[in-house]
């Protein structure tokens, strides 16, 4: 049984370090996305505007397709080599990849190689991404007690939020101090090159840490996997595999639908401006964000699975008119009433909240140590990656050929309704379940509690 022997100051000190990481880890991989209408114009062809837009936003979402691959790789190395340096391997290829994006020559200069590098380059950001999550998610759930995991771990899920919020704000004062004709020649480059100062500092930060006392402790007594994929999915855990991966396409289903297509939505389908549209979600992100904390900490008095279920079902049943409302407040032509359609992206976010915040928990209390940077990070990358890395793309595209926001929202309101219903059946009650326990599992613990 390994033993939990860390100060309040040095728990600090790992979220702190893993959430710095992980924000700037989303900040990279956002910037594309909350660029694309950039992108599109200066990495493909002009004469075709809406193809070069979609074009962008299906790079962008490759982005998300191979986080898996990522998870899959990184997951392994984490449960071989350890958590502390698979995260920072992770976080050195995403700051380095997001930068070179900033000094690709455009479509005007290097022709159709430009969109090829581009697309290299948000591969390699995926794959990164891919083994971002689940190390740094791992690494926090095992330096806590298990009574206050969904606390601690819902102040690290705070962190996509929070990079997407950075790469907004970076956006924004880049456009303000250079002016909006020269972030439209060249300023545009500046969020990404800034990535590398970013990442520097977070890697600083990081190679302070310790490994985590679990890992140490399974290391110490021989009890390290000698091959985590063969666990992991040639065993009965690939059951468990495939319950995670239901929870968390609809978790990552409402968390894109419910903040990152927000911005698609207002910038392409009500065409907002891109500093009007960047500051309606900044501001509600801004004010939203400390819900991840909230239902985190409620996870750990009532449970993870009737939080993250209820967030599922309310996104499924009221995005239709929140959407409405919010495409009603912020019409350019009518004049944009920001207080409301800030207030709604608020409401919106705390789906978020509810089925983001306590998830980590979850999935950390779900898998046993030996495999668990593994176990963690393939379920959670086919959910966001997939379940909610095809939000933009599908809903952008749906949108776009029907001009229909009912049929733009067909994906965000049916994939959490499915899983929901799904979950509801399968998904287990973990608050209760110990990673202090050793070679504790968790889930014949907690298979009565489901």
């Amino acid at each position: 049984m390994a033993v939990l022997n860390i100060t309040g100051r040095e728990l600090r000190r790992v979220v702190v370090a893993a959430s710095v990481g992980n924000i700037i880890e989303w900040y990279d991989f956002y910037i594309f996305g909350s660029l694309a209408s950039i992108l599109a114009v200066k990495f493909f062809d002009k004469s075709h505007p809406v193809a070069a837009f979609l074009s962008t936003v299906a790079i962008f979402s490759v982005g998300f397709l191979i986080r898996p691959l990522g998870a899959f790789v990184f997951g392994w190395l984490g449960d071989k080599v350890g958590r502390k340096y698979t995260f920072i391997a992770t976080l050195s290829g995403m700051g380095i990849s997001t930068a070179i994006i900033g000094m690709v020559p455009t479509y005007a200069q290097i022709g159709l190689s430009a969109a090829f590098i581009l697309f290299a380059l948000r591969l390699i950001q995926g794959l990164c991404l891919g083994g971002e999550y689940g190390g740094a998610i791992t690494y926090v759930a095992e330096h806590i007690e298990d009574k206050r995991r969904g606390y601690y771990t819902g102040w690290l899920q705070t962190s996509p939020t929070l990079g997407i919020v950075l790469s907004l704000a970076v956006i924004i004062g880049t456009q303000r101090y250079v002016g909006p004709e020269a972030f439209s020649e060249w300023g545009w480059r500046v969020p990404f090159l800034i990535s590398l100062l970013l990442v520097a500092i977070a890697i600083y930060i990081r190679l302070s840490l310790q490994e985590t006392p679990v890992f140490r402790d399974m290391k110490a007594k021989g009890q390290a996997t000698t091959n985590p994929w063969r666990e992991a999915f040639l065993s009965k855990n690939i059951k468990y595999i495939l319950i995670a991966s239901i929870v968390v396409l609809g978790q990552g289903c409402v968390w894109y639908s419910g903040q990152f297509w927000a911005l698609f939505y207002l910038q392409k389908v009500k065409n907002v401006d891109v500093l009007a549209s960047s500051y309606i979600i900044a501001v509600a992100l801004l004010i939203a964000t400390p819900t991840l904390i909230f239902w985190g900490w409620l996870s750990d008095k009532v449970g993870r699975k009737p939080i993250i279920l209820g967030g599922m079902a309310l996104a499924a049943l009221t995005y239709y008119p929140l959407y409405t409302a919010l495409g009603n407040y912020a019409d350019p032509k009518a004049g944009i009433n920001y207080p409301m359609a800030i207030l709604i992206v608020v409401v919106l976010v705390n789906y978020v909240g509810m089925t983001y915040g306590p998830i980590g928990a979850f999935l950390a209390e779900f898998f046993p140590g030996r495999i668990r940077y593994t176990s963690v990070s393939v379920p959670y990358h086919i959910g966001n990656g997939w379940g909610g890395g095809l939000v933009p793309i599908i809903t952008t595209a749906a949108y776009a050929s029907t001009g229909s926001l009912g049929w733009a929202l067909a994906y965000p309101i049916g994939l959490p309704a499915v899983m929901f219903l799904l979950a509801v059946f399968l998904m287990p009650e973990t608050r209760k379940n110990s990673i202090w326990v050793e070679g504790a599992s968790h889930q014949h613990q907690s298979a009565h509690r489901a």
